[in-house]
């Protein structure tokens, strides 16, 4: 069914129509245009899995100095999901009703702000607090992510460009790892503990990313839905332009409709044909979070109480994730060749294989190399279900349906390290990883039982 059979338009959509600025999205030659568009918007994706390796570090580097309990641990990891599950929420909704590029620009500049307050925290409870309000700005980084480039893209490119740019967000991590784990050695840098640079690098890097976004248009596909064609069609012409295609001649704009004609009701998500993929794709996020964000967030303090010292644990941590950028660079050969449902099962396949090779390993060589492989598997496992969720939802409701989902992951990831580090204390990383294996094997069967095939399709025919 149609995004316009859902929004009450009489006839079903010619998918060949080019006097649609919509459809000559897809019908446009790709070039550098689209690369430095995937570039900029991509980067930003760095800071989603920073924050998620952060928690981890910052709870293994100041266990001691600062005398952690294991509540403190945990709330300082858990903190900044929280605020991201509120973010996720609120600012996926207001890019629906206000427009993708506004928040792009909101969710980092809060981001931002409160990282690099965060830097000035004198306790584990404000850390906590201000991590938490760091969160809220970046809960709806990926959704918008996921959300504009779909938008732009033309369907032929759509998964390759989308992967392209969470490699060059996640070719970053490893660097990070590795730089922390230097600075949380060297304690001190210029008089200032070595974790508080980590807080102002995301900071600064964030500011930075923010800046190359005011440049960035508004999509075209959100313009169309709430009825302001005209706009829509003059941001087409100029990418037309700069992509040196000719601009299809079309008729003098019409008088626009209102803006609730072009809305797609949020209820909808429960109606037929979305009902099905909502509750599909409200239990993937839930459990795709143990397996993918369980290992990024845990992973320090996992190899600490298997005997690892601060320095050792982020060392193993950092080279294992290495694997995120290969993997990430691996996956965009495979997103348009192989159907994104069934490459998202045979990668959660691999993160519970390996996961339960890292949770028995004694050896470091066997550790780095369960953790490297399983953070290969784990982003191929990512891009493609973050194309996947944009094409199962219509661009009226894309944002909302995509971050109300996602927002399920960082309640679940809220709640996941207190009870993966009390099971960690009394039973041992093996059965942290065997719980994960179980449930990742449940996402499998729930993708392919309830998901639809969207490979190499318009967004409007899916």
């Amino acid at each position: 069914m149609s995004e316009q059979g859902v929004t009450g338009a009489a006839a079903t959509p010619d998918l060949n129509d080019t006097t649609d600025p919509v459809r000559r999205l897809d019908r446009l030659p790709v070039g550098p245009w689209h690369r430095r568009l995937t570039a900029i918007v991509g980067i930003g994706a760095f800071f989603d899995l920073y924050e998620v390796f952060l928690g981890g570090v910052l709870a293994a580097a100041l266990a001691e100095s600062w005398q952690l309990s294991g509540a403190e641990k945990s709330w300082l990891i858990a903190s900044g999901f929280l605020g991201m599950f509120v973010g996720a929420n609120v600012l996926s909704v207001l890019a629906d009703r206000f427009g993708r590029r506004k928040m792009f620009l909101v969710n980092l500049g809060l981001y931002s702000l409160f990282s690099l307050a965060c830097a000035f925290a004198q306790d584990a409870t404000q850390l906590s607090v201000l991590r938490f309000l760091a969160g809220l700005g970046l809960g709806a980084e990926l959704v918008l992510v996921d959300t504009y480039l779909a938008e732009f893209l033309p369907r032929k490119v759509r998964g390759r460009y989308i992967a392209w740019a969470y490699t060059l967000g996640f070719v970053g991590v490893p660097v990070a790892a590795l730089l922390g784990a230097r600075l949380v050695a060297k304690q001190e840098l210029f008089g200032v503990d070595g974790w508080r640079w980590l807080l102002v690098g995301g900071a600064l890097g964030a500011a930075f990313i923010q800046l190359l976004r005011t440049r960035l248009p508004e999509s075209p596909r959100w313009l169309a839905s709430r009825g302001r064609t005209a706009e829509a069609d003059a941001v087409v012409r100029d990418i037309e332009e700069r992509v040196d295609a000719e601009p299809v001649a079309i008729p003098a704009p019409r008088a626009e409709p209102s803006v609730e004609g072009g809305k797609v009701p949020l209820t909808d998500m429960f109606k037929p044909p979305y009902a099905r993929r909502t509750v599909m794709w409200w239990i993937f996020q839930i459990l795709q979070t143990v397996g993918y964000y369980g290992f990024g967030s845990l992973a320090p303090v996992v190899l600490q109480a298997k005997g690892h010292t601060v320095t050792e644990s982020l060392s193993y941590a950092a080279l294992s994730f290495l694997g995120y950028p290969i993997g990430s660079a691996l996956s965009v050969p495979l997103i348009d060749r192989i159907e994104r449902r069934t490459l998202i099962i045979l990668s959660a396949l691999g993160i519970a294989a390996f996961g339960l090779v890292f949770g028995f390993a004694e050896a470091s060589w066997l550790i780095v190399g369960a953790g490297f492989l399983l953070t290969v598997c784990s982003n191929i496992f990512s891009n493609a279900f973050h194309v996947y969720q944009t094409e199962i939802f219509p661009t009226g409701m894309r944002s909302s349906a995509i971050g109300i989902a996602y927002s399920l992951s960082r309640l679940t990831s809220v709640v996941l390290p207190f009870i993966a580090i009390d099971v960690l204390e009394d039973l041992g990383a093996d059965a942290v990883f065997i719980g994960s294996g179980v449930l990742m094997l449940i996402l499998c069967l729930n993708v392919r039982l309830l998901g639809p095939r969207t490979t190499g399709r318009s967004l409007e025919s899916i």
